[in-house]
């Protein structure tokens, strides 16, 4: 009988979580004695790869095994590493490539012949992409050219679409909250004003839940708030604790009336720039406006570090699992995902309809600035139900 092999290769910003998805797979695959390859460094390794050079093929191609995953998932971060590389566009090409034997559109390159390509020389049947909306936006279009793609849902945005949870939430939300709990005594014993920002550059999922279980306000990019009203509603609160502090959480992408999001540097490949602080931002407005002190901190980059919580750990192993079941019953075009608190397998996300956003109805109080916390009978979990 031939031997069935299977890809796995994880795409954008690590997140906690990974490492268990990959070893879930893994173990998954090998009970039912497929062959595993691991590809390095997201799509990149599917694009820079040059199957006849032996050290490009070592160095992107790992075969994976019951005995060197077996302890991964005690780690964050990714075995396998991670770009942004997108096939579809690409600026620059390997040195081994022709780029007359590729269509060019504008300044980039679609790639997305050689990566089938590539696919069939090493004998991958089936592919397992992990990653948000950009890691998956490729996967969608993979598969429609007859790949057969198993996608696997993570950021710590959580707003990949058909699905309530992704991998990397919770851990995020767990390493805000304790951020936020230590860094108050600071703010109050300054009696400043505390300004968090945390990751969300189009859905404000992150900032919202870090504020639900610090009970603190926020700000997110669903929802243009009014700067005077947002001082006053800190300010009043400041004045009226007996530590005379206050905390607000800013999504990336959080704006109020007059400001524009300040962004910088080149796009990626999935043509997104890097945004200016927005709660330096919020403290100069402050400080111009009252004089108050603020103190600024940065939660980005350290909700994705370190190793997942229980959660993440408990959804990323399953989703692993989840995903090699839908391999061997021969799917394809399918998602790991949660689904009113239940596991399913729900269709990849159409990439023209963009990332899953904070329902401000159901989910944000627009007098307080904070989260809603009322009439939560009946509603799913992480407090939005997915849209049909």
């Amino acid at each position: 009988m031939q031997t069935r092999r299977i890809g796995i290769l994880t795409g954008g910003g690590d997140v906690p979580g990974l490492n268990s998805v990959i070893k879930g797979a893994v173990y998954r695959a090998t009970e039912k004695n497929y062959e595993v390859f691991g590809i390095r460094r997201g799509w990149e390794g599917l694009t820079h790869v040059n199957l006849d050079d032996p050290a490009s093929r070592d160095h992107y191609i790992v075969p994976l095994s019951r005995e060197n995953t077996r302890t991964i998932d005690r780690f964050g971060g990714t075995i396998l590493h991670s770009t942004r590389t997108n096939p579809a566009k690409m600026r620059v090409l390997p040195d081994f490539l022709s780029a007359e034997n590729f269509p060019k559109a504008g300044d980039t390159w679609d790639v997305s012949s050689l990566v089938l390509k590539n696919l069939e020389i090493l004998g991958i049947d089936n592919l397992i992409a992990i990653g948000g909306d950009d890691t998956l936006s490729y996967a969608a279009k993979l598969d429609a050219m007859g790949a057969k793609v198993i996608a696997i849902p993570k950021t710590m945005d959580n707003d990949v679409r058909n699905t309530e949870y992704c991998i990397g939430f919770s851990t995020a939300i767990t390493r805000a909250t304790d951020a936020i709990g230590r860094q108050r005594t600071t703010v109050g014993s300054h009696e400043r004003i505390g300004i968090f920002r945390i990751f969300g550059r189009d859905a404000g999922h992150t900032a919202l839940y870090s504020a639900y279980v610090t009970s603190i306000r926020c700000c997110i990019p669903e929802y243009t708030v009014n700067l005077e009203k947002l001082i006053d509603l800190l300010l009043t609160e400041k004045r009226s604790t007996p530590s005379n502090y206050v905390l607000v959480v800013l999504s990336e992408g959080a704006k109020w009336e007059g400001y524009t999001v300040q962004e910088y540097g080149d796009p990626d490949a999935f043509g997104h720039r890097k945004k200016a602080s927005v709660g330096d931002a919020l403290a100069m407005e402050i400080s111009r406006r009252t004089r108050e002190g603020s103190i600024v901190s940065d939660l980005t980059y350290d909700l994705r570090s370190g190793e997942p919580d229980f959660v993440d750990k408990m959804i990323a192993t399953t989703f692993g699992n989840m995903a090699m079941d839908a391999v061997l019953k021969g799917k394809t075009g399918l998602m790991s995902a949660l689904v009113d608190g239940c596991y399913t397998m729900a269709p990849l996300p159409d990439p023209k309809l963009g990332p899953r956003r904070v329902d401000i109805a159901t989910m944000y109080n627009t007098d307080r600035y904070r989260p809603n916390y009322a009439n939560k009978v009946g509603q799913p979990t992480f407090l939005m139900r997915v849209e049909p």
